[in-house]
């Protein structure tokens, strides 16, 4: 069978029986980890403006629905991200549209989001050892979009498979200028989506696809991977849950820059709130990933325009800003604040070296892109070689095999972060995976931290606290729930979204120190109550 055959059968089959329940947990955290991104992106101006084109989140037409929730979850960085690719602003928007129209339920919701992760996931995995990355792999949404769909609609795999090639048929390359540096970035995923829509009508109505699109010559990996690997759309169905690999954005930043904030926000307390003019040095020791991204970032900063593209990559601006106000907020992002020259002088302060030995955990971890070299095996050295050069193939050393399954996947991001204050006084911390992220400590706790993620986001209460109850709601109750937690509301609590994260408990995976302000209490206890 070609690959699009035999990945679409298997996604059309696909139940909640066939579902382990903590897959299903899983996604339903991941749900309501995508709603309070999509809230974020409708309460800013620029989100304002895509609804003023395109229509609100919820309206009678799913298709459309689809596509400005795609858009409005994915451009402020708070979309989750799993092995391999930025998913959720397909994977959930669209079965959120669709189960709403068609009065689904919450398993029917759960198991189309499964459907449509490990779709994206998987066709994005074959293509990781490729120029797209993150959120620039836009092609991850075209499998998001149709198979969250199909699956909605109980589609029958024939339709899948020409769906599929129908989507792939012109798959988006983005121009990173644009991505970076304009208001494009709004539309980024909101296009792939749109194709998506359109390729499950043309296929409704008997045009055909191409089965083999994925892996001919002439076809999708042969253009969008330095290294392909096919084997990834397929292998594991059943046992290799990418599900399992999600990470929760718990704040706004781009790739690797988690744990750096996490730290500086359990500094900020601890050096008694220091102001942006104490930050005599601020030293960030991180990964090679993290360290390219920020540099390339930096050249889109150099003039007097602060692009949001390019602010949420720059590791020095989002670590200065939460070691002086312990906090990181989407209005940091914007004027005044990006343009403050006292906080903009604070940010050229930091420096951000390369730590050798978190690289390392960084390629031994599966996401963002370990899993990957593991399947590539011996062909995966000449891609890590033009990435980072030859110290990094020596880093590397052997990847050893591919994961029998996901159930211990983590994303090892880490970073250490040593300030000196200009009285003299200095303090380090230390995280090796970052709150929210592929961890064991994410895998326990990540129904609570998605909950104060989408409080702090200005989601009511009671949407946070249904969440236990996603799994099992029926097409009435989920209608409700799903209208309930995108309806407006007062403004969030700017104080919340970070502090969530390293609130929650210490987390085993390599934090040295906890801070746990009296103010969330409840969120602590949230937690303890969901130990095993």
């Amino acid at each position: 069978m070609a690959l699009l055959e035999e990945l679409g059968g298997w996604a059309a089959r696909l139940t909640p029986d066939a579902v382990p329940e903590r897959v299903l947990r899983r996604a339903a955290s991941q749900v309501l980890s995508q709603l309070g991104a999509v809230r974020a992106g409708a309460d800013h101006p620029l989100g304002g403006r895509l609804t003023a084109a395109f229509g609100p989140p919820l309206q009678p037409d799913p298709r459309q629905s689809a596509c400005v929730l795609a858009g409005l979850g994915s451009w402020l960085n708070l979309d989750d991200t799993a092995y391999a690719g930025h998913l959720s602003s397909s994977t959930v928007a669209v079965p959120l549209a669709f189960a709403r129209a068609r009065g689904l339920d919450g398993p029917a919701l759960l198991t189309a989001v499964v459907a449509a992760n490990e779709c994206a996931a998987r066709v994005t995995a074959a293509a990781t050892l490729g120029p797209l990355r993150g959120q620039t792999a836009l092609h991850a949404h075209l499998a998001g979009a149709v198979a969250g769909r199909l699956h909605c609609e109980g589609a029958p795999a024939r339709r899948w498979t020409d769906a599929l090639g129908l989507a792939y048929a012109q798959p988006p390359w983005p121009l990173l200028r644009a991505f970076l540096a304009s208001e494009a970035r709004l539309l980024h995923a909101f296009g792939p989506v749109r194709t998506g829509m359109d390729a499950c009508d043309a296929a409704a109505a008997g045009l055909t696809g191409a089965p083999d699109l994925l892996e001919d010559p002439d076809g999708f990996l042969r253009r969008f991977a330095a290294v392909p690997l096919p084997g990834a759309v397929t292998a594991g169905f059943g046992t290799r849950w990418h599900t399992e690999t999600f990470s929760y954005k718990l704040h706004p930043g781009g790739p690797g820059i988690d744990a750096a904030v996490d730290c500086a926000l359990a500094l900020h307390g601890e050096l008694g709130a220091p102001d942006f003019d104490d930050l005599a040095d601020v030293l960030v020791e991180a990964s090679l990933y993290t360290v390219l991204v920020g540099r390339h970032a930096r050249r889109h900063l150099d003039g007097p325009r602060r692009p949001l593209g390019a602010l949420v990559l720059d590791t020095g601006y989002l670590v200065a800003t939460a070691l002086a106000t312990g906090r990181l907020t989407v209005a940091d992002l914007d004027p005044p604040a990006a343009d403050d020259p006292v906080r903009r002088a604070a940010a050229d302060r930091v420096r951000l070296l390369h730590d050798p030995a978190m690289t390392r955990g960084l390629l031994a971890s599966e996401a963002p892109f370990g899993e990957a070299l593991r399947q590539a095996g011996a062909a995966g050295t000449a891609w890590l070689r033009e990435f980072g050069g030859a110290p990094l193939v020596e880093l590397a050393g052997d990847p050893g095999p591919p994961a029998e399954d996901f159930t211990a996947a983590a994303k090892a991001t880490g970073a250490r972060v040593t300030v000196r204050l200009t009285d003299g006084r200095s303090a380090e911390r230390e995280l090796l995976i970052p709150h929210g992220a592929a961890g064991e400590h994410t895998r326990v706790h990540h129904a609570a931290l998605v909950r104060a993620k989408y409080r702090a986001l200005g989601g009511p209460d009671q949407v946070a606290e249904a969440l236990p109850r996603l799994p099992a709601m029926d097409g009435a109750e989920l209608r409700d729930w799903i209208e309930a937690a995108l309806r407006p509301g007062p403004p969030a609590d700017s104080h919340r979204p970070d502090r969530a994260a390293r609130e929650a408990v210490s987390d085993p995976s390599g934090a040295r120190a906890t801070v746990k302000p009296r103010s969330l209490r409840p969120l602590v206890d949230d937690i303890e109550e969901q130990r095993p």
